[in-house]
């Protein structure tokens, strides 16, 4: 099925189902996929295999002019992003100098778009990462993916590396002791002959349980919204999401439910 990426380091604004007006920023390159995972889901197609080298990435001074251009121009039409959202064709935590990145947004936003919250939006393979750790520990909203509690769901859903342990990952996030975001998309369907859901009851309780462990500052729930690149994948109705942010609410949570 058709899939998008993003051809330019920042772009938008747009209208976030989750975020508001986002300003996007995508630290990869415009025209592949670079990701640490393969999500079966994902609406910018499959993952390039690589290598990454440090040639691809837009320079953390690119990055930096390209923002400070847009928030001048939006600035000038008396204008302000509610979000600045680390996004666009991948995991942005792989850029080589995701630190300085942060640190330049950080610097820009105070100067020029002060009431702008700072979001990224990870699969948080990269917190082993002490510069990634840290550096997700400087913005506003720490959006950390988890889509299942088990790791043969994960393995189906997001295909990630051979190196990634869903065990060290929730390690990692623990760390960060409920100072960020959890995000999790509910899917079903059949991908290569295998059914996956991650909204059966089975799942979801043991996602709960897992939810429950590590109490994040909020959970967003949501399901498809654009075309994927496997096909026979389906959007989770309203109802079953709302049952789900229900239950999380019973946990003394906050939840944001995007259909």
């Amino acid at each position: 099925m058709a899939t998008f990426l993003f051809d330019r380091v920042v772009f938008g604004p747009v209208k976030s189902r989750r975020l508001g007006v986002s300003l996007g920023i995508n630290l990869l390159p415009g025209d592949r996929k670079w990701c640490s995972f393969n999500c079966i889901y994902c609406e910018c197609g499959w993952t390039d295999e690589g290598p990454y080298v440090k040639e691809g990435y837009p320079s953390r001074a690119l990055v930096r002019e390209e923002l400070e251009k847009k928030l001048l121009a939006m600035a000038a039409d008396d204008a302000s992003p509610d979000t600045i959202t680390f996004a666009g064709n991948g995991e942005p935590t792989l850029h080589p100098d995701f630190g300085g990145v942060i640190d330049d947004t950080v610097a820009l936003r105070g100067r020029l778009a002060p009431e702008a919250l700072i979001a990224v939006l990870s699969n948080s393979s990269t917190l082993d990462d002490p510069s990634v750790f840290e550096a997700l520990q400087k913005v506003d909203q720490n959006i950390l993916k988890i889509d299942s509690a088990r790791e043969r769901t994960v393995k189906i859903l997001n295909q990630p590396g051979p190196d990634f342990s869903l065990e060290r990952a929730i390690g990692n996030i623990a760390r960060l002791r409920g100072r960020f975001i959890l995000q999790t998309l509910f899917v079903r369907g059949v991908y290569r002959g295998v059914e996956v859901d991650n909204a059966s009851p089975g799942e979801v309780n043991d996602w709960l349980d897992l939810v429950a462990r590590l109490r994040p500052g909020m959970v967003m729930v949501y399901t498809i919204a654009r075309d994927t690149p496997s096909e026979g994948l389906y959007k989770v109705p309203p109802g079953e999401l709302d049952d789900i942010a229900a239950r999380v609410r019973l946990l003394g949570l906050k939840v944001q439910v995007s259909y």
